[in-house]
């Protein structure tokens, strides 16, 4: 079989060696992304506000797997704190492959009682987050004609959930796939593959906290999912690496929805 420019299917899939950037990393998605990045032998920044937990991480990693892990506290909507955490990235690592943008917030709130700043916050983090993270680490992988970016969107920027009032959540969503779609059509030409991963419902903190206070929702969501069960973060890995990995080379603008069935209603 011609595999081109691959020595074989495995050497598709190999990313040993490379440097990643993974946001919201003390989350259950990110920090899920992060573990299997180490895995394979990928050098990881961890980035979230919760250092705590990412410090944990770090020297979970660095326990576990021979690679390098930084643990850096960062407000992705603060443009200067960006700014410095990569740059004290590029300055360990020497240069940035991948970038994934894992973080997000929640919120449950009826449109009409929906404040000035519940929008603003939710937009913010959401979205002007994920577009200050491609800015700043985009230009690096631009310069070096290279790079692969996967921001995690949810199946919520395509449908609109229910039972629980979310426009604005849903609106932050569908921004990110559609900036990602614009980033892969201006970028094509640097060499600078940009998706987005869309997951359905998982079993992360944020999820799990929400089901304590309306365990009634468990059941309607779960009946709504062909598969019949939430997702865990280890579902939303594979995808990721995927993307990562030289065997997607040639995807570009791509929304992958993760989401057990939820969206073929």
């Amino acid at each position: 079989m011609d595999l081109g420019k691959f020595k074989s299917v495995k050497d598709m899939f190999t990313l040993s060696g490379q440097k990643a950037i993974v946001t919201g990393a003390g989350g259950g998605i990110g920090g899920a992304i992060a573990y299997g990045f180490a895995e394979l032998g990928v050098d990881v920044a961890l980035f979230d506000l919760d250092s705590k937990r990412i410090v944990e991480l770090k020297e979970i990693l660095e326990r576990r797997f021979p690679v390098k892990v930084l643990a850096v506290k960062v407000d992705v909507c603060n443009r200067d704190q960006v700014e410095e955490a990569v740059a004290f990235v590029l300055k360990n690592f020497g240069q940035i492959d991948i970038l994934v943008n894992s973080h997000g917030i929640g919120q449950w709130t009826p449109f009409e009682n929906m404040t000035d700043e519940d929008w603003s916050r939710m937009i913010n983090v959401n979205l002007t987050g994920v577009f200050v993270m491609c800015q700043v680490v985009g230009r690096h992988m631009i310069r070096r004609g290279r790079g692969k970016i996967i921001n995690i969107a949810s199946m919520s920027g395509r449908i609109v959930n229910r039972p629980q009032p979310q426009a604005h959540y849903n609106a932050s969503k569908a921004g990110v796939i559609m900036l990602t779609k614009s980033l892969a059509a201006e970028w094509a030409k640097y060499g600078v593959n940009v998706n987005c991963v869309s997951p359905g419902y998982t079993l992360t903190p944020l999820v799990e906290n929400l089901l304590r206070s309306q365990p009634e929702y468990a059941d309607q969501w779960r009946s709504l999912i062909p598969l019949g069960r939430f997702a865990e973060p280890a579902d939303v890995v594979g995808a990721v690496i995927f993307l990562a990995s030289r065997a997607a080379d040639y995807i570009t603008g791509h929304d992958l929805v993760i989401d057990g069935g939820y969206t073929i209603w």
